[in-house]
């Protein structure tokens, strides 16, 4: 599993309204992810699943909505069974997350690389030190041509 959390861009944490165990699951994998990728603006939205099961719901819509804010994830409830519109609709959204991220992220990488970087004075203070350790002997080996 670590192996695809690396090379995820994104991640749609999907738990049941009629099972608290895949709740309670959705905290230990965000929390997974967030160790694999420190970047906090990796896309995550947190889907409740079987939301036309409302008879045998054990997890409120309330939980799902708090456990995002609280986890700085998007949360959408949705039903696959009364439209399945709503999973095209949810990986649309996670796409379009997708890629307001990686530009943002490209941004900021050539913000970074427009900046010169600072030499290092010791490399430089080496630099001139070579050139003076060799100006005499060039000096001395054209003399001798």
């Amino acid at each position: 599993m670590l192996r695809f959390v690396q090379s995820s861009e994104g991640f749609l944490l999907v738990y049941s309204i009629t099972d608290l165990r895949s709740y309670e699951y959705i905290r230990h994998l965000h929390q997974h992810i967030r160790k694999v990728h420190s970047d906090s603006k990796i896309p995550i939205i947190i889907v409740a699943n079987k939301g036309d099961l409302l008879h045998v719901r054990q997890v409120p819509s309330d939980s799902g909505i708090q456990l995002a804010n609280e986890l700085g994830c998007s949360f959408v409830e949705i039903s696959t069974s009364e439209n399945c519109q709503d999973v095209c609709d949810v990986f649309h959204h996670l796409c379009k997350e997708i890629s307001k991220h990686q530009s943002t992220s490209t941004v900021e990488k050539r913000r970074g690389s427009i900046m010169p970087r600072p030499r290092s004075p010791n490399m430089q203070d080496l630099k001139r030190r070579f050139k003076q350790a060799l100006s005499p002997k060039v000096k001395a080996s054209s003399a001798m041509a």
